[in-house]
């Protein structure tokens, strides 16, 4: 199935436009129509928003946990602590419902120790080279948190607070909006900046993120969300077998403490070349510099874009598993994705299905701006200054084969 070239209008909030023969294929094979559930998760049954205790931080705030479900049945849990994407209920070929996203079932774990899983990344998602910017002469020194560099935003990330949220369900589907102000100087970055992310689920099995940000000093951004995905199920073991395509001719190369060397280099003829559907497994233990170095994939791809201020909604990479028939389709107004690998999962960490984690057993496609572009003149811009309004949408639609 390939989904790429297709494209909406300017319109950054619009989701991409489907040929209508395409749309019925889609539509004929997607297998979404209500079935029962096989997770204990409680949900309406004709589609909504409810919300629950999801325990309490160390420092006394409580957690909440909202379940979004539309009429097909498929549920998205989120929290309030770091926005985590806690869980996604999607069904298989059959319509068996099974959750695809790597988490915890209790706050207290996230809280122990959470690669990410889930959660809005942020005030800068991805990794900053020591730590280090300058922004209109004036030199940055951020937190480091991933060695001799910045990573997700610092020590205390947009992934490790409490937000505010609200119910902002609409026509589109059950959503929430979550909100906070980074204060300036959180982690060393410059400005107040003023944060708004919604979840939509709609009807189509679509999950849609859109980003909103604002400042009152000039400052850098790169919002994402960092969920981990094994379509198969969580906790089913390696996602080697995983299809997956990125509308990509180009990545950006890494040194070996995974920053970005500045290059932008073709794809063509490397284990980097998805332009075709590839599985995850097939090339990941090549005999290459740039797979050593992030001990699989963690690299950003350059989208195909046809300018370099082209903002439009793109299908940015299709994911599919073989075994249960799901289709995880990415689209995003984004410049670049992150492809991570789950290199650094290591068995010492049990997930919702109180089976470990190991190497491999789940991947992240992260919709972003490059890594370190405060660093490089040649990458899109991550500058937000007053007046100005980040907005990103992303769209995580889920279908099968």
């Amino acid at each position: 199935m390939t989904l790429f070239g297709l494209r909406a209008g300017k319109r950054r909030s619009a989701l991409p436009l489907i040929p209508a023969a395409l749309l019925a294929c889609i539509l004929a094979t997607s297998g979404m129509l209500a079935v029962a559930a096989q997770d204990a998760t409680p949900s309406p049954m004709a589609g909504g928003v409810t919300v629950e205790p999801f325990g309490t931080t160390a420092d006394g705030q409580a957690v909440d946990l909202y379940t979004l479900t539309n009429a097909n049945g498929m549920v998205v849990s989120v929290m309030t602590y770091g926005g985590i994407v806690q869980k996604v209920l999607v069904p298989d070929r059959d319509g068996n419902l099974t959750n695809v996203t790597l988490g915890f079932d209790s706050l207290d774990k996230y809280i122990a120790g959470s690669p990410y899983f889930g959660s809005i990344t942020g005030r800068y998602a991805n990794r900053i080279a020591r730590g280090t910017f300058v922004l209109d002469g004036v030199i940055y020194r951020l937190a480091l948190n991933n060695g001799e560099n910045t990573l997700h935003g610092g020590v205390v990330g947009f992934d490790k607070v409490v937000w505010d949220a609200k119910d902002t369900s609409g026509p589109d589907g059950p959503a929430i909006t979550l909100s906070r102000t980074s204060p300036d100087g959180e982690e060393g970055y410059p400005g107040n900046l003023t944060v708004e992310v919604t979840y939509t689920l709609t009807e189509n099995n679509e999950l849609r993120f859109d980003y909103h940000a604002t400042t009152d000093a000039p400052t850098i951004v790169n919002l994402t969300n960092h969920s981990y995905w094994n379509l198969a199920g969580e906790g089913t073991g390696a996602i080697n077998d995983h299809q997956l395509q990125l509308n990509a001719a180009n990545y950006t190369p890494i040194d070996a403490t995974l920053i970005p060397t500045g290059e932008i280099a073709p794809v063509a003829n490397t284990p980097f070349d998805f332009t075709t559907p590839h599985a995850i497994g097939e090339r990941i233990r090549d005999d290459n510099e740039q797979l050593k170095f992030g001990r699989g994939y963690d690299h950003n791809f350059v989208l195909d874009r046809p300018s370099a201020d082209d903002e439009s909604m793109m299908v940015a990479a299709i994911l599919s598993d073989p075994s249960s028939g799901r289709v995880l389709t990415i689209s995003t107004t984004e410049p670049g994705i992150q492809f991570y690998s789950g290199n650094f999962l290591d068995g010492t960490l049990y997930g919702t299905s109180g089976h470990a984690y190991r190497q491999g057993d789940g991947l992240a496609l992260e919709t972003q701006h490059f890594p370190d572009s405060p660093n490089h003149s040649n990458f899109p811009s991550t500058e937000l200054r007053p007046g100005e309004d980040y907005a990103t949408t992303t769209v995580y639609a889920f279908s099968t084969q």
